[in-house]
């Protein structure tokens, strides 16, 4: 299957919850805002059973809130704790939240694609849309306490991989006319991953 191809998006995975993905997203769009405009998407692939708490907890009512396809929701708020809500603080000039069924994610990520204006950067957070993405940066989180299957389908794409949410300090986020690298020199990226 032909991917989609996003060069001004930088995605961010992990391999487990807690991992720093918010962390890392926020010290990017700190980064590179002053220098061009950044959307920001977290998305939520439902790929339990429909109207289920795909972790098997009571939930947060994400995966319940939908039953088919995918809903996609501009966060408006800044002040408060959601991840989405901490983008939009960081700097993004919009943030969206993509709640979508696995079968839908490229008609959701289609949808996405709409609202962000042309010459924009994305900082996407999900391990699910390398799958049917090709973006312009692909950092994976690894937590090292485990790999979730949506991680371990995808892991080997990953640009860099790193331990902790800190960058390198030679780490610069370049975008040129062909998509989001990272460091002007950098011609072989998947050559470099820290730890």
């Amino acid at each position: 299957m032909k991917k989609l191809e996003m060069p001004l998006m930088v995605q961010i995975g992990s391999t487990g919850r807690n991992s720093g993905k918010t962390t890392l997203a926020k010290t990017l769009i700190e980064k590179g805002q002053p220098f061009f405009p950044i959307y920001g998407l977290k998305v939520i692939t439902i790929s339990g059973a429909k109207g289920k708490c795909q972790r098997g907890e009571t939930g947060c009512g994400i995966c319940t809130s939908i039953d088919e396809g995918y809903e996609l929701i501009e966060e408006k708020n800044a002040s408060g704790s959601k991840d989405t809500m901490q983008l939009l603080r960081a700097g993004c000039e919009k943030v969206y939240l993509l709640k979508v069924f696995y079968d839908h994610l490229l008609e959701g990520l289609l949808a996405f694609q709409q609202v962000v204006p042309a010459d924009t950067v994305v900082v996407c957070e999900s391990n699910s849309v390398r799958e049917v993405v090709d973006p312009g940066l692909f950092i994976m989180m690894n937590n090292q306490k485990g790999m979730k299957k949506t991680a371990a389908k995808v892991i080997d794409q990953a640009d860099l991989i790193l331990n902790s949410p800190e960058l390198p300090n030679h780490f610069d986020l370049v975008k040129t006319n062909s998509g989001i690298y990272y460091n002007k020199k950098d011609k072989d990226r998947r050559a470099k991953i820290w730890g």
